[in-house]
């Protein structure tokens, strides 16, 4: 919830510029989070994402009612009762596990996106950090120590029983006022006291005035958020169906559009799945979804002069890119998938075929296709949302030397159309359930013979040109992660489909 209490004039604590971050290396910082370590003083659109991720729309709608009585009790009686009030319609009946995965796959993009600058200054300055707030700490703790470096992270500790969280919290309770100094007490009990402390309201006081230097961050609605080109660690994989940071009316407007949305997803994709190709691209464009062709795609291969197909090359955004592929061309293109969900499968206009993961069979399969016509492959091996393209696998370089290079992009502006942790069925929906979604594909010129294997160069060399080829039209970084990496850091295994996720220890996230 928002703040009511910023710091009175005149007060007791100078702003936080005037702190110097010059040779803090041997220095403890403490912070506090919502209004001092980020920008943003609330901290409802993280209760929502967590409420939205685990326990679907209608958790989503019960922390929305909750929300008005959680604003009476935290601006007229009680920061704490406020708090409460979040915490318990939102992680009541929860699973646990669930709640780590959220925290530790999708709620660090939106953190990072509200880093408040001049805190962020001095915190990363320290040589020890340490965050002192109210929110959960198993809301938080993946984001601050992979990210932001923190070496001690103290929080409301939620209840549990058997592996759920019962909506309660522990002693001492909500950490706000006194309960902050005392848990600060506690944790430096045998430690010098902390020698900078930042906050941003009066019920920071108590714990700031245990440190040698106090500061307040003034609350300022004309700050930037840290550039994503400082964040200490850029953010490549990050899972979560929502794109933007759900505040309390835009989500109330995600509730009230996934109705209307699934209906219109529902349209998009059975004119995509019933109409014939040539025609795809308009009814596209009648019913929202809005496609960009740039470049000059090859002719269709000739079966008569035994022409062999064409290997489209494509960028991976979606699973949705080779059928965006296909509606730019105007012709079904049959597409080699990694893993693809039954539903998806069902309801592909194209036609998909499984790569089996053993190299010598997935490479005869390719060759048999590319003799019947023109193929897409996705050697990326999975999605990436970021401006980043992942490793290249090099098999399609060693199968035919028609290689036509394309550059894939989309626009989504309320839902995601990829997911690590969720089911892979609902993701052309989630794509479609945005009120226009956009895609751009993007042809380039047909990689040149000597630039191919059958001129000698190696299946990596080329593998790695066409990567940064496409990197460079998109404006994108390569980089040599892999699916195994995706799949790791978000979810706890290798990625393929029906396969039970797990919590696994996330140490591919700090790419």
């Amino acid at each position: 919830m928002a703040d009511t209490n910023p710091c009175p004039p005149p007060c007791q604590f100078p702003a936080i510029d005037k702190c110097r971050s010059d040779g803090r290396e041997h220095d403890t910082v403490v912070a506090d989070m919502d209004g001092t370590l980020l920008v943003g003083r609330s901290s409802f659109p993280y209760f929502a994402l967590v409420a939205f991720e685990v326990g679907g729309i209608f958790r989503l709608l019960f922390l929305i009612l909750a929300a008005p009585l959680a604003g009476l009790l935290y601006y007229f009686i009680s920061e704490s009762a406020g708090i409460r009030v979040l915490v318990f319609a939102t992680f009541a009946g929860m699973r646990v596990a669930d709640i780590e995965s959220v925290a530790r796959a999708v709620l660090p993009k939106f953190y990072s996106g509200d880093l408040h600058p001049e805190t962020w200054r001095v915190f990363s300055s320290c040589g020890k950090r340490c965050v002192l707030t109210a929110n959960p700490r198993i809301m938080v703790e993946a984001f601050l120590k992979e990210y932001l470096g923190a070496d001690m992270v103290i929080g409301t500790e939620i209840s549990t029983f058997k592996g759920r969280a019962t909506g309660l919290v522990n002693e001492p309770g909500i950490l706000v006022a006194k309960n902050k100094a005392d848990a600060l007490q506690n944790a430096f009990a045998s430690s010098p006291p902390p020698d900078v402390g930042i906050g941003d309201r009066m019920t920071d006081f108590p714990f700031m005035k245990l440190c040698k230097e106090s500061y307040m961050v003034p609350p300022n609605p004309k700050v930037k958020p840290l550039s994503i080109d400082k964040l200490p660690k850029p953010i490549v994989f990050h899972d979560g169906r929502l794109v933007q940071k759900p505040s309390p009316l835009m989500a109330l407007l995600i509730v009230l559009w996934i109705p209307v949305g699934f209906l219109l997803a529902c349209m998009r994709i059975a004119a995509g799945a019933l109409l014939p190709m040539p025609l795809v691209y308009y009814a596209f464009w009648a019913l929202g979804v809005r496609v960009t062709v740039k470049g000059t795609p090859p002719p269709p291969a000739s079966k008569s002069t035994g022409q062999t197909g064409v290997l489209f090359v494509c960028s991976h955004r979606t699973l949705l890119d080779p059928i965006f592929l296909s509606t730019a061309l105007g012709r079904p293109i049959p597409a080699v998938t990694y893993s693809l969900s039954r539903l998806s499968e069902i309801i592909s206009p194209i036609k998909t075929v499984r790569l089996s993961r053993d190299r010598v069979t997935d490479a005869n399969m390719i060759k048999k296709l590319l003799e019947e016509g023109d193929l897409a492959i996705c050697p990326e091996g999975t999605t990436c949302r970021e401006p980043f393209l992942l490793r290249f696998s090099a098999l399609f370089a060693e199968l035919t030397d028609e290689l036509v290079p394309v550059a894939m992009s989309n626009r989504m502006s309320m839902f995601h159309g990829t997911t690590a942790r969720g089911w892979k069925g609902m993701d052309p929906f989630y794509f479609f359930m945005n009120p226009s979604p956009a895609y751009q594909v993007n042809f380039l010129n047909k990689l040149p013979a000597h630039l191919t294997c059958g001129a000698g160069k190696s299946s990596h060399d080329v593998a790695n040109y066409i990567q940064r080829t496409i990197a460079a039209t998109l404006s994108y970084e390569c980089t040599s992660f892999t699916r195994k990496d995706k799949y790791g850091a978000l979810a706890g295994n290798d990625g393929t489909v029906n396969h039970k996720p797990g919590l696994a220890p996330n140490k591919a996230m700090g790419c």
